[in-house]
Order: C-alpha cells, then sequence, then structure tokens
C-alpha cells in the first residue's frame, strides 16, 4: 500500500488513534488557570473565561465520549470498507485480491454462516422448549446447560470467532454476578460458549421474543417489561432472590447499558453492585484487524449489523476472568463499580472512562455542569485541591 501510494505521489491514509489535541492529565484547574492570570489573586478575572473556553472547544474537536460511539479505525487495511481512504484503488494487484475476498466472504463464507446461525436458532426453540416440559431436578438443569452450550457453539461457529480464554478458575460460579464491558449482543454468545449464564434484559417481540421465551421455559433468566426495567426496588429484589438461590447459574450482566466501541469502559451503573454478592469481573477485547465487532445501533439494525459481522474475515477476540471482588466495608456501591471497570480497564487495555453511556443519546446532565462551577468555587477561595478532578469532569 505503502509503495503505490508513492507511485502516485499521494499521501498514505492513517487515522489519528490518540487523539488530535494533546493533553496533560496533570495540569489542575488551578494551574491551568495561574498560566492565564496576569497576576496571583483569588478573585474573579476575565481571563478565567478562556480556560473554559479552551477546554470547551477542546471537547468539541476532540471529545473523549463522542469518539467511543464510531467504529474503531485502523493503522492498516484488512481488505474490508471500514476505512476512510479507498486502499482498493492504490494498484491493479491489490484490486484483484479485494476482489477475489469479497467473492469468498459474500459467495462461500457468508450463506455457510446464515445456514449456521439458522440451525442454531431452530435448535435452541425448539430443544430449550422440550427441556421446559421435564421435572425440576439436577437432570433437568444439566441437560438445559448442555443445550445452551450446544447452540451457543454453534453460533459462535456461525461468526466464525476465534477465541482465546485466560485464567479460568476464575470463572463465574453459582450465587453471583459477573459483569463485562460491553462491545456488542455478541458479548453473550462469547461468554456463554465457555460457560452457562442467566440472561437479563427487557421482554423484547419478533424473533428474539421467542428465543427469550424458549430460554426462560428451560433455565431461570430474568426478563423485565419495560415499565418494571425503571423499578430499580424491583430489580434489585428480583437479582438478590436469584443469586441467594446457590443452585441457579451466575447472572450475566454489562453494567454500561450501551455498547462501546472496544477503545473504552465508560461508567458502570451502580445497581448491580447494590446487591451484595460476589462479582466476577470479566474483560472482553476484540481484535479489529479481522472484523469490526462494535455495534453502533444508532446507524445499524440488528439484522444488517449481523449480516456485517457474518460478512468480516472473523471474530478475534480474548476473555480474561478477573478474580472475584467483593464489596469492602464502608464502600459505597459506586465506589465498587468504579473499583472493578478500573480492573477491567487495566486488564483489557482499554481506557478507563467517567462518563455515562447514556450521553450516547441523552444530554450531559446538570451535575456535570455544576460539578465544574464548584471547582471554580473552590479555586476562587483558595482550595488546593481543586481542579485535581477538574480533568475527570472535562466539560462536554
Amino acid at each position: 500500500m505503502e509503495i503505490g501510494a508513492k507511485e502516485k505521489n499521494e499521501k498514505l491514509y492513517k487515522p489519528y488513534s490518540n487523539g488530535i489535541i494533546e493533553k496533560e492529565p496533570s495540569v489542575s484547574l488551578r494551574q491551568e488557570m495561574q498560566a492565564l492570570r496576569s497576576s496571583a489573586s483569588s478573585e474573579f478575572e476575565l481571563s478565567d473565561i478562556l480556560c473554559f473556553s479552551r477546554r470547551g472547544v477542546e471537547s468539541i474537536v476532540d471529545d473523549e465520549v463522542t469518539k467511543c460511539f464510531s467504529a474503531q479505525e485502523l493503522e492498516s487495511w484488512n481488505l474490508l470498507t471500514r476505512s476512510n481512504y479507498n486502499f482498493r484503488h492504490i494498484s491493479v494487484r491489490l484490486t484483484v485480491l479485494w476482489g477475489l475476498g469479497l467473492m469468498l466472504r459474500y459467495g462461500v463464507m457468508l450463506p455457510l454462516r446464515v445456514a449456521s446461525a439458522a440451525t442454531g436458532i431452530i435448535l435452541l426453540i425448539v430443544l430449550t422448549t422440550l427441556v421446559g416440559f421435564l421435572p425440576e431436578g439436577r437432570f433437568r438443569s444439566r441437560l438445559s446447560e448442555a443445550v445452551h452450550l450446544m447452540c451457543y457453539r454453534i453460533f459462535v461457529r456461525a461468526l466464525t470467532a476465534i477465541i482465546t480464554y485466560h485464567n479460568q478458575e476464575n470463572k463465574p460460579k453459582n450465587g453471583g454476578i459477573c459483569v463485562a464491558n460491553h462491545t456488542t449482543p455478541i458479548d453473550v454468545i462469547i461468554l456463554a460458549n465457555d460457560g452457562c449464564y442467566s440472561l437479563v434484559g427487557q421482554v423484547h417481540g419478533g424473533l428474539m421474543g421467542i428465543l427469550q421465551r424458549a430460554m426462560v421455559k428451560a433455565s431461570s433468566h430474568i426478563w423485565f417489561e419495560r415499565s418494571e426495567a425503571k423499578d430499580r426496588h424491583l430489580v434489585a429484589k428480583r437479582l438478590g432472590d436469584h443469586v441467594a438461590d446457590k443452585n441457579k447459574l451466575p447472572i450475566l450482566i454489562f453494567p454500561e447499558g450501551t455498547c462501546i466501541n472496544n477503545t473504552s469502559v465508560m461508567m458502570f451503573k451502580k445497581g448491580s453492585f447494590e446487591v451484595g454478592c460476589t462479582v466476577y469481573p470479566v474483560a472482553i477485547k476484540y481484535d479489529p484487524r479481522f472484523g469490526d465487532a462494535f455495534w453502533n445501533s444508532s446507524k445499524f439494525g440488528i439484522v444488517n449489523y449481523l449480516l456485517r459481522m457474518m460478512s468480516s474475515w472473523a471474530i478475534v477476540c480474548s476473555v480474561w476472568y478477573l478474580p472475584p471482588m467483593n464489596r469492602e466495608e464502608g464502600e459505597s456501591a459506586v465506589e465498587f463499580a468504579n473499583r472493578v471497570k478500573s480492573a477491567i480497564a487495566s486488564q483489557g487495555g482499554l481506557v478507563d472512562l467517567v462518563w455515562d453511556g447514556g450521553l450516547k443519546r441523552a444530554k450531559v446532565k446538570d451535575d456535570f455542569k455544576k460539578e465544574q462551577q464548584k471547582l471554580y468555587s473552590r479555586v476562587l477561595v483558595g482550595d488546593q485541591d481543586a481542579g485535581d478532578r477538574s480533568r475527570e469532569t472535562t466539560t462536554m
């Protein structure tokens, strides 16, 4: 690609991987303002406006939140249409290679994968329904787990997923909650390929609804109506009742509440960490060179997204089971959630962000704006610690 670009005197496109604005997180709000002020006084000066204006423009130009909801760019081309540069037009040889890859992916691999996925869906619906007629007991539980594992592994092969599991001695156990970062709906398949879980989610219609109704006949999944999902106390009670029964499978939850583009981990909702049970953190990291696993739900429907996944080369990912964690004495649910999130981000090589994934569709909460006002007021009154947390609450 580089040789072809040089022959045409073109600049090879390489996306920015570390952002386009260099920021210094060690500089506090106080230090930044002192650099702009004409005096060392703690009173208001007109130059203080420049500090907030600069941060606002930085966030607009290089917003760390918005970047989490767009497809991850690659440094090199993988013969897929995932780059902003038309690499296939660089040379005739590369164009022929791209065309052969296109025929292989859409003419051979895609039909086989769709057939495998359809087989898995039919088997899951039929077999879980049949298992549901059996009486409650150990035999039914084991048979249900075997059915779910078989069907999930068919789904994994339908995606040509190549998964590496690390530290399997830390796999979630009954009576606990498994929490993981969320990139795609197939995160469930990736994890369930190595062990069975009880799933939590809203009741859906269509094909998804049919699958939910079939699965709940054979295993104890937790489905909420849309109105019930907003009732935090009801959700916490049902989760608590589930983990109290050691015969039930561990619950699988994605506390971010939305899909992030495989580069970062955003704020964990605290509800999962208020139950009072052992939490099993799991870090999932996809290799973007072979296929884009991120689901941009505002751009692609689920069917379109799955077809894009099945027409990629493969889904390659690594899964790390982290040591189980418990809430410490005096630790709030929010602090516990942040501690688990940091551990997942560190293990998966992901950026640990404080922002709420709900910003994907909602406006910034007034609390974030008020926090900036509080930080500035501390600067005016001479608080030495003011601004130390300012970089964590950068104005959008």
